[in-house]
Formats: structure tokens, C-alpha cells, sequence
């Protein structure tokens, strides 16, 4: 087994931990703009969905992005990225029939190291949806 280097493993756990409050920022910033929490940190068919959220017949996907610039956050979501999460969503709504009859769009909340998560509606498409 590989011996990681001194002081990664402390560094994996900062991060960890940052990414974790960044998903509570961002879902406190959304619960104030109505919408009601259905799931967090959803892994599925090999992709991962940070926060599942829902106001009234608008079911969104968000994907959480923090970073040290707010401009470095919005350039995160890469092709790779929106391939796996397209995947997941998919397979979350196969399980989830009532969403079935719901508008389903990806969202995004961008972090910065200081000041209000930034939410974009429908940042992205849904593959295959």
C-alpha cells in the first residue's frame, strides 16, 4: 500500500471539511430562497449530486463549487464533471417517480472565500433527460 506523504492526509481533511460547509452555505442560501431540502451528497451510477433541492414543482440538482475566487468556482464544472452528474440525476430519478411529472434542471451554487454563495438556475443541461 502506498504511504502517503507527510501532512497529505491533514490536507485531505481540510478540504473535505471545506467542501462540507460549502454544501451547508449553499443550502442555507437556498432554503431562504424557498426551496425545501430532498437529499444531500447523493452518489449514484458513479456520479455524485451535492444537494437535491426542491420549490414547488421544480425538482434542481445542484452541484456545490468553492474555491479561493468566485471566478475559479464558476470555471470548475467541466465536461467530465457534468457527464457523471447527468448520470447520477438520471439514475436518482428512475428511483424517484414522483419527480417524474416535475420540472428537473441543473443549479448551481458558486463560494468564494468571502461573501454570499452565487445561485445559478439551470447552469447546465441534463444529459440524457
Amino acid at each position: 500500500m502506498a504511504r502517503l506523504e507527510p501532512g497529505t492526509a491533514a490536507r485531505r481533511r481540510a478540504t473535505y471539511l471545506r467542501g462540507r460547509r460549502a454544501e451547508w452555505l449553499a443550502l442555507a442560501a437556498l432554503m431562504l430562497k424557498g426551496y425545501r431540502p430532498l437529499a444531500v451528497r447523493v452518489s449514484l451510477n458513479g456520479g455524485e449530486i451535492d444537494l437535491i433541492v426542491r420549490r414547488g414543482a421544480t425538482v434542481a440538482f445542484v452541484e456545490v463549487k468553492a474555491r479561493a475566487r468566485l471566478s475559479e468556482a464558476q470555471e470548475a464544472i467541466g465536461a467530465d464533471k457534468r457527464r457523471r452528474f447527468s448520470r447520477a440525476v438520471r439514475a436518482w430519478v428512475s428511483r424517484n417517480p414522483f419527480a417524474a411529472g416535475l420540472t428537473l434542471r441543473a443549479d448551481a451554487v458558486f463560494l468564494g472565500a468571502r461573501g454570499w454563495p452565487v445561485h445559478l438556475p439551470n447552469a447546465f443541461p441534463i444529459e440524457g433527460l
